[in-house]
């Protein structure tokens, strides 16, 4: 494995595992006070590697929900990782099936969209790049969780000291960091609306699912724009 890949993709995913981090201790909270123990919890974010979905299904789980129901609601939060695992195959199609398997699992926001954007400018991802930005955000992730188990009520409602507004500023950077892609505006305002008005009439979780399809088809359906090809900026290599 390249180390200088690997190190860069370190300090990439480092202001993610920032971001983050907070909610694996809220989420380790939440779920000990809904009958999980630290270890389950722990479980749970070691295998599921979620934090929106790890939430519903905890918060569910408290409520005694079928289980049925249960994955249906964690399927409908992460469904748009099924699109995120086909946009990104094209550049890693000189992984192994084990390096495969491996990225298909850690796959989160950040790490979709700082693989298309190194695509996309021609920077080739390696598995060493890709590992060291999965590594930073999930092990920290798994610690976290226990941590929030331990110290319980003691984290409260990350909305008191603000940090409920990290990861939506992190998630907003994201999507403007394809503002430059072809029908740009619509797609996102289409896809906004209709979650907005998903979350109104449906509920959560399905107004996240929602708005992807919307947005999905009105791309399908829109021209696409040839673009000039560019060098990249430094805002894509950061």
């Amino acid at each position: 494995m390249d180390r200088s890949e690997f190190m860069e993709g370190l300090r990439g995913g480092f202001p993610v595992m920032v971001s983050a981090a907070p909610f694996g201790a809220l989420f380790g909270a939440v779920a000990v006070a809904n009958g999980q123990t630290i270890a389950e919890a722990t479980l749970m974010s070691a295998t599921v590697f979620a934090g929106a979905s790890q939430l519903v299904g905890i918060e569910l789980f408290g409520h005694k929900v079928q289980p049925w129901l249960i994955v249906l609601s964690v399927l409908a939060v992460n469904f748009r990782h099924i699109l995120y695992s086909a946009a990104i195959a094209r550049f890693i199609r000189h992984f192994s099936p084990l390096e495969k398997f491996l990225t298909f699992y850690v796959l989160t926001d950040p790490q979709f969209a700082q693989t298309v954007q190194r695509g996309e400018t021609g920077r080739k991802v390696t598995f060493a790049w890709y590992a060291g930005f999965a590594v930073i955000i999930y092990f920290p992730w798994l610690v976290m969780t226990a941590l929030g188990g331990v110290s319980g009520r003691l984290i409260g409602d990350p909305k008191i000291i603000g940090l409920d507004v990290l990861l939506p500023i992190y998630f907003m950077a994201l999507v403007m960091g394809f503002r430059r892609k072809p029908n740009f505006i619509p797609i996102v305002a289409v896809s906004a609306i209709a979650s907005v008005l998903a979350l109104q009439f449906v509920g959560s979780p399905w107004h996240v699912s929602i708005g992807a399809i919307a947005g999905i088809v009105l791309a399908a359906l829109l021209p696409v724009e040839k673009q000039a090809v560019t060098a990249p900026s430094v805002e894509q290599e950061a």
